[in-house]
């Protein structure tokens, strides 16, 4: 059964069962603090598990993208060493939102493995909850007797808290899960042990295909659990596993899931996969690294997240980086070579997840850039690691120095551990831990926080956002709660039964404000963020009379100017449509009160004339006076049909709200100008690549554009009355240019006759040493001049040892230069040599074996590091 059926089966039997068939949310998470990307299929809906808002449907299916890059079994460092572990997955899923519980969610999920996908019941097992007496917690009765009437009771295993009982985090709802498990080996290998004490023993043929969870307790703050008011089902089954099955493999990499890639990896880089010579493990390993991992790459730039030094594009930079490193290493792959297989992940899942071929140009482009930068930054690596090993003083290279490697250049650890052990070279595997654990404590304390639970004022009350609308109104707290930030200290979280503080999102920055008692008592509203559908108001202090009725007040200017550029945006993405084409789209963006920042696609550099011409299309609609036409609750259909623009890689709900500023239209959240005059002008500040095939312009409006023209106009001024020409100001300071080059050309050939005579004179200072010609002098030059002359000399003349030392702006001077020849006959080092002659003038320095040089603080040591350094050769 091709996988594409199985899929289809799947949410054909559960629309059967009176299930909504849904989408599958974006992969990269946007308006959940808790999470950077989508690991479960419950993540989109868990604010109806929490109590925050209300499902339209009972009953949910789907199929899931998800992300897993750490926790059990999906640690990065592991996926591709075994056969049924990945990076992105599907999770096949069914949900009951306070419906149907535990007897429907496991004779359904019975029913579906064996009517629907006819599976042997005698290679299944399912594990139930033992139970767990610090939670104080009996063993899941009801679920164990529930699956006696479907499968043998030798085949219901009881599990630990650790496998059968699934928390959505250190708080919030949980509960015990069944495990259904699958037992794939040949009979032969079934006599051999039983499948029952394989179960959740990480054996590659016996493996977790579906896990029933049945939630219905709250993880309190203090560890405790309390019983939710409703009870719901989650389940999820991965789908890659179940294609396994199904196909009758004995590896998810052998499925139609994975070949198709594999078999493009195997023409391009001319490696065969499958074999079972243990010297091929390593090919093995590296093909299914890359199978798996293009695919979460590919996915996520999709959706949105493309790979950069933070947050979740790190994580994404760091998932293809391990595939080009595995490339690299292993298939002797050194030109770039993974993007083509999007073409064939397009054409393979393209079907089910459309954006694969939207957005297939996009990934191509952005995936082939950061393999080719990364390339360069392995060749970079090699040769660092060449001078680290040319200046090793033993055969132990320090764990130090790896690990700058690693941190400052993203080399590779492994790699580095595998190139010293083929040059005979150890490394401080221990020393380099040390570092790494260092900086993992930095990162946590820096991120580390920790919330209380909520504190309900109210029950009955449901927030409301009224901030389109007003900016002031009365409002009750219903709910608070205490965060303690490494970061940022205590802080409180508070929520109103109704709210005008517009939450960050949809990339515009959280209102700022206050709270007003009526006696006159103010809190300062900091920020204002949404989770898990609530509307989160962040305060340094907690209100004293916390239970009465409050003025709540949005800080109007912050508030307008947010508004003003996040207008600015639509009229910019209107404009780049217009004047750059079709094919741009929104890649993402800021809306800040200062500034604008704005993503898009596009494959060149916006050139000045088109930047001016864009900056003069927005301008031309602010001057047009346009009214906003906003229009709420429009179903999610009729707004395309109507011709708005909907983003990828954003999750929208059956109704939406639209924008539209003359033939501007976009579905959007945020907040905005009431007439395009408010944002009075446009004014574009940069231009820049982001990343291959996207593009940032940041921008001002308003005050911020009003400032930047003041400003310009007075830096015009003072420019005037320095050039002393008020009339023809950039005639004046094209002549200065033209003079300064001038000027530059003729120090440029004083140098070269100075370096010319130099040299003439130490060609006439040499003198011969063992054979060797060799001069220690001290010269009047700079570092650049001496290096060109210790080159220009060392092409003269032969076996050539050559010291100078300078002094420079204060500072001292050192080169060494050892012909090529003579340094390896001799085993001569400059590297070594330049670190030990740097002491002397307080400095230090390294290179390479031939050339090497050393700077210092002390120039009155010159004179001794030149006599010194004659030891080496006498």
């Amino acid at each position: 059964m091709k996988s594409q059926e199985i899929r289809d089966k799947f949410l054909s039997f559960f629309q059967s069962k009176q299930h909504k068939i849904v989408p599958s949310a974006p992969m990269v998470m946007k308006d959940d603090p808790t999470l950077m990307f989508t690991n479960a299929g419950m993540n989109q809906f868990k604010e109806y598990f929490l109590g925050n808002a209300k499902s339209k449907y009972k009953r949910i299916a789907d199929t899931q993208k998800c992300l897993r890059v750490s926790g059990k079994h999906n640690d990065l460092e592991e996926v591709g060493k075994d056969t049924y572990h990945h990076t992105m997955f599907e999770m096949l899923g069914n949900w009951s939102i306070g419906d149907y519980f535990k007897e429907d969610a496991i004779a359904w999920a019975w029913e579906f493995l064996t009517d629907e996908l006819k599976i042997n019941p005698n290679n299944l097992y399912v594990t139930v909850f033992e139970g767990d007496k610090k939670d104080g917690l009996a063993k899941d009765e009801e679920a164990f007797d529930l699956w006696k009437k479907h499968i043998a009771q030798e085949r219901i295993l009881l599990g630990n808290k650790k496998d059968n009982f699934w928390e959505m985090g250190d708080q919030g709802p949980c509960g015990p899960a069944s495990e259904i498990h699958v037992d794939i080996r040949t009979e032969e290998e079934k006599a051999k042990i039983p499948g029952k004490d394989l179960v959740n023993q990480d054996h590659p043929q016996v493996v977790e295909i579906w896990n029933l969870v049945f939630i219905q307790y709250n993880r309190m703050a203090n560890g405790s659990l309390k019983e939710l008011p409703a009870k719901h089902i989650d389940t999820g089954m991965g789908f890659e596993r179940l294609a396994m099955v199904m196909q009758d493999k004995q590896s998810n990499y052998d499925t139609d899931v994975f070949t198709p890639l594999i078999r493009e990896i195997e023409t391009i880089t001319n490696a065969t996969y499958g074999s079972n010579d243990a010297s091929a493990e390593e090919t093995n390993i590296a093909i299914r690294v890359i199978a798996d991992h293009v695919r979460a790459v590919t996915f996520a730039i999709a959706d949105g997240q493309l790979p950069s030094n933070n947050g979740a594009g790190y994580v994404i930079r760091r998932i293809l980086r391990r595939a080009i490193r595995y490339g690299f290493t292993f298939l002797n792959t050194k030109e770039a070579f993974i993007y083509k297989l999007v073409n064939v992940l397009s054409q393979q899942m393209g079907e089910a997840f459309p954006e694969l071929k939207k957005q297939q140009n996009l990934c191509e482009k952005v995936i082939k850039e950061e393999e080719i930068s990364f390339l360069k930054t392995l060749d970079q690596g090699l040769s660092l690691l060449d001078s680290i090993i040319a200046n090793a003083d033993s055969k132990e290279i320090s764990g130090k120095k790896a690990f700058e490697l690693y941190d400052t250049y993203g080399f590779p650890i492994d790699l580095t551990a595998l190139i010293l052990e083929e040059k005979g070279y150890n490394l401080n595997q221990q020393e380099f831990e040390k570092e790494l654990q260092k900086q993992k404590e930095r990162s946590r304390s820096a991120a580390q926080s920790s919330a209380g639970d909520w504190v309900v004022l109210r029950e009955d009350d449901e927030e409301e956002f009224i901030g389109y609308d007003q900016l002031k109104t009365d409002v009750k707290i219903t709910k608070y709660r205490q965060v303690e930030s490494k970061k940022e200290g205590k802080l409180y979280q508070l929520v109103f039964n109704l709210t005008p503080f517009y939450p960050e999102g949809g990339g515009q920055v959280g209102d700022k404000g206050y709270l007003e008692t009526p006696n006159g008592n103010v809190v300062y509203i900091l920020d204002t963020k949404k989770e898990n559908n609530l509307i989160i108001h962040i305060t340094k202090n907690l209100p004293q009379e916390i239970e009465a009725r409050f003025t709540a007040v949005v800080d109007e200017q912050h508030r307008n100017r947010a508004a003003a550029n996040h207008t600015a945006t639509h009229l910019l993405h209107q404009a780049l449509r217009n004047i750059l084409g079709d094919h741009v789209e929104q890649k993402g963006s800021l809306v800040h009160p200062d500034y604008l920042r704005f993503d898009f696609s596009h494959f060149s550099k916006v050139s000045k004339d088109e930047l001016q011409e864009i900056e003069q299309f927005v301008n031309a609609r602010i001057r047009e006076q346009i009214a906003l036409e906003e229009e709420r609750n429009v179903p999610f259909q009729e707004a395309l049909d109507k011709g708005a623009t909907a983003l990828f890689g954003e999750k929208y709900g059956d109704t939406v709200r639209t924008i539209c500023y003359g033939n501007s239209m976009e579905l959007c959240g945020g907040t905005h100008v009431a007439n395009t005059s408010n944002i009075w002008h446009f004014k574009i500040i940069s231009e820049a690549a982001v990343a291959a095939g996207v593009r940032r312009i940041e921008a001002i409006t308003g005050d911020a554009a009003k400032e930047f023209l003041t400003q310009q106009s007075e830096s015009f001024n003072a420019l005037k009355q320095l050039v002393k020409n008020n009339k023809e100001p950039l005639k004046a300071v094209s002549a200065l240019q033209e003079e300064n080059q001038q000027l530059k050309k003729q120090i440029e050939q004083f140098k070269k006759e100075k370096a010319g005579n130099v040299k003439g004179d130490l060609k006439a200072a040499l003198t011969e040493v063992n054979g060797i010609k060799f001069l220690a002098k001290k010269v009047d030059l700079d570092a650049a001049a001496m290096k060109d002359l210790s080159f220009q000399l060392g092409g003269e003349v032969d076996k050539l040892f050559l010291v100078l030392g300078s002094e420079h702006n204060g500072k001292a001077l050192l080169s060494i230069y050892i012909d090529k020849q003579l340094a390896e006959e001799k085993e001569l080092n400059a590297g070594k040599m330049v670190r030990e002659l740097g002491k002397l003038i307080q400095g230090g320095g390294g290179g390479q074996a031939f050339f090497a040089t050393a700077g210092g603080k002390n120039p009155d040591g010159l004179e001794n590091a030149l006599t010194e350094s004659k030891n080496y050769i006498s």
